[in-house]
């Protein structure tokens, strides 16, 4: 099934027990508000699903359970990158077995290769798998930046790397990606803050962490910029602003998944080194982010 990446798509939190075992229960009920809002697609196992404290086969899992789940109602985008070539190959022919529709793959952390090195890693993922491939350029959290050059040679020698999400936090890079790409590839924002910037660039949506809260007012906000309506999409932006910055309050996901615990969504569980917020201030800030957005909570809480 082939998909053009446009819209929002949340990158998804990884719900906890008590246990710290895997909630397999409020997983179902994420992906299903998130399908009923609307949402184009959903990203298991990324930065937000803490998946560098998953094990092997639960990272299996919840992709597997992912693609369950959505049915076929949604493409499933599965983190699988890794700062070990052979791993993320592992991860990304898994997924591609267990039916998810693409994969993003998160640039090499720690080990800061040169940009020949995130070359050969990036063709090296490509070229043993056949679904889409999504390139996630993060600098802050990885150490390495992708250069544009380094993007658009991948882009032009792998016909199914065919996204990137950016992250870089920098509008001029995104820019010369965006006026470099060809014409199927497609740029993402990795940062709710920047989306609507993106978009009047000529990108084409996010992989977003404030989604998982508020994904139909995340996916109005992108479908009105999509339409051409920034002026509009800036107005629904500057609403949800607050809540952006909130949920950098401290390290990603923290913030965004005491949100959800918060609105009964989750537990406020986290697997070391992630923990609950060590200030108590930030509660608040994070409530006060969040008055007057018509917060959704499950049925029946």
């Amino acid at each position: 099934m082939e998909h053009k990446f446009q819209g929002v798509y949340p990158a998804l939190i990884t719900p906890f027990t008590s246990t710290g075992a895997l909630d397999v229960g409020a997983l179902k009920r994420l992906i299903e508000f998130q399908i009923e809002s609307g949402v184009s697609g959903l990203v298991p196992c990324g930065t937000t699903g803490e998946s560098p404290t998953l094990s092997h086969a639960e990272h299996d899992r919840v992709i597997e359970l992912t693609v369950q789940y959505a049915d076929g109602r949604l493409p499933v985008i599965a983190g699988t990158g890794s700062n070990s070539t052979s791993e993320a190959i592992q991860l990304s022919q898994h997924a591609e077995q267990s039916g998810a529709d693409a994969v993003l793959l998160v640039s090499p952390y720690y080990n800061k290769p040169t940009q020949k090195g995130l070359y050969l890693h990036f063709s090296a993922i490509a070229e043993s798998v056949s679904v889409p491939c999504i390139v996630y350029n993060i600098k802050g959290r990885t150490g390495v930046n992708i250069e544009t050059e380094t993007m658009v040679k991948l882009m032009n020698d792998h016909e199914n790397i065919v996204a990137v999400k950016e992250a870089s936090g920098d509008i001029e890079q995104m820019k010369s990606v965006i006026k470099d790409r060809h014409e199927k590839f497609l740029v993402l924002s990795g940062d709710d803050n920047m989306t609507v910037d993106l978009i009047e660039a000529g990108g084409d949506g996010v992989i977003s962490v404030a989604a998982n809260l508020l994904p139909r007012q995340m996916q109005e906000m992108v479908q009105t910029a999509l339409s051409g309506d920034i002026p509009k999409a800036r107005e629904m932006e500057a609403k949800l602003m607050p809540f952006f910055k909130a949920c950098f309050l401290e390290t990603n996901p923290i913030p965004i998944k005491t949100a959800m615990a918060l609105n009964g969504w989750c537990e406020e569980i986290f697997r070391l080194p992630m923990c609950s917020f060590y200030s108590d201030d930030h509660y608040e800030v994070l409530k006060k982010a969040l008055s007057g957005l018509d917060v959704p909570r499950p049925k029946g809480k």
